[in-house]
């Protein structure tokens, strides 16, 4: 059976706009970590997408009351949809799903309504057109409507395990033929209003570094035969850990994933780790580490796709990576956990993995 396919990808990250960005950051190894002196969360320190003003990036037209979450994720399929008139073809119109992972949509939205609740003269005299942005699925929508895909829309909530939630899923659309081609990936907003929330819930004397952004997969059931390929897709694991931590369940994920791929320790070039895990060993074997959390901070639901893209990128720029395999793994405070296989296209020119 012929794997999924990657044939481009996009990034709206704390590197800034675009895959250049991104790719530019990750072959650096630079961090986008910083601590603003007009964020008021006290200790916490963030990586927001610089410079991103919604009007300045999208234009003005349709974007008024758009949220910041919305934002992203439509600035990501802008970049994505635009860079190739194939693009467009292939991933818009009819059949064209798009699938994106969120931990609970916009919390300044759905915040703002709950305070309008409160201190408006009448519970029900809140701002209307913020109403849309309540909705968990608001981003996947604006992008849907925005760009005019017309298949399966399909909001999936996963915190920091979105991303993959959203990949098995885009996998079974590809599989089952109720889509042609999909939009794959996660969105998160940095806000005050989530600052608060993680400095509220989080462990105060080891304040999490929140990041933000949104990166976008084009996945399409089989390599085309007029266009390269970046990578397949070869296997995705999902599964709960217990109270003790995920480093134990991620290796066996880790593991059980491999058995099913036929991957060995020598196949694998690179990994991924999940936000806090170890370095990942395998029968004496270590693969490549690659950045993450500790460069863009906790992106949240947009963290498993800045994994994922931070494996196409390195391996934009390494030679050794070619027809080897790269894993992502991830692990979010509720006790989920997930992890993804690619097998690098072993010339990236050709049309064929």
């Amino acid at each position: 059976m012929t794997a999924p396919v990657i044939t481009s990808w996009s990034a709206v990250s704390p590197y800034g706009l675009g895959r250049g960005a991104f790719v530019a950051g990750v072959a650096a190894g630079r961090s986008a970590v910083s601590r603003p002196e007009d964020w008021p969360v006290p200790r916490q320190r963030v990586a927001p997408v610089p410079d991103f003003v919604t009007a300045e990036v999208l234009g003005r037209k349709g974007t008024r009351s758009m949220d910041r979450v919305s934002a992203l994720a439509a600035a990501a399929a802008d970049e994505l949809l635009g860079a190739d008139s194939r693009h467009r073809e292939v991933a818009t119109g009819e059949r064209a799903a798009l699938v994106l992972g969120t931990t609970a949509g916009s919390s300044t939205s759905m915040m703002d309504i709950t305070r309008d609740t409160h201190t408006r003269s009448m519970p029900f005299h809140i701002d209307t057109p913020r109403i849309p942005n309540a909705i968990m699925n608001s981003p996947a929508a604006q992008c849907a409507i925005r760009h005019g895909l017309k298949g399966p829309n399909t909001t999936v909530a996963g915190g920091r395990v979105a991303g993959l939630f959203a990949l098995r899923y885009s996998l079974r659309l590809l599989s089952s033929g109720h889509a042609r081609s999909v939009l794959c990936g996660g969105a998160e907003e940095l806000t005050q209003d989530r600052g608060w929330l993680e400095h509220l819930v989080g462990d105060r004397d080891r304040p999490t570094v929140l990041g933000e952004g949104c990166s976008l997969l084009l996945l399409e059931p089989a390599a085309p035969p007029d266009r390269p390929v970046l990578a397949e897709v070869i296997g995705v694991t999902l599964g709960v850990f217990r109270e003790d931590g995920p480093d134990g369940a991620l290796a066996n994920c880790l593991s059980r994933t491999m058995a099913r791929a036929g991957v060995t320790a020598a196949d694998l070039w690179a990994v991924s780790p999940a936000v806090g895990q170890a370095e990942v060993r395998l029968d004496g074997h270590t693969p490549l580490p690659l950045p993450g959390a500790e460069v863009w901070g906790d992106a949240g639901a947009a963290a498993a796709p800045f994994q994922i893209a931070s494996v196409l990128a390195a391996a934009e720029r390494d030679p050794t990576a070619r027809g080897r395999v790269a894993a992502v793994l991830s692990a979010d405070r509720d006790n989920v956990l997930g992890c993804a296989l690619f097998r690098i296209a072993k010339d990236r020119g050709s049309h064929y993995v």
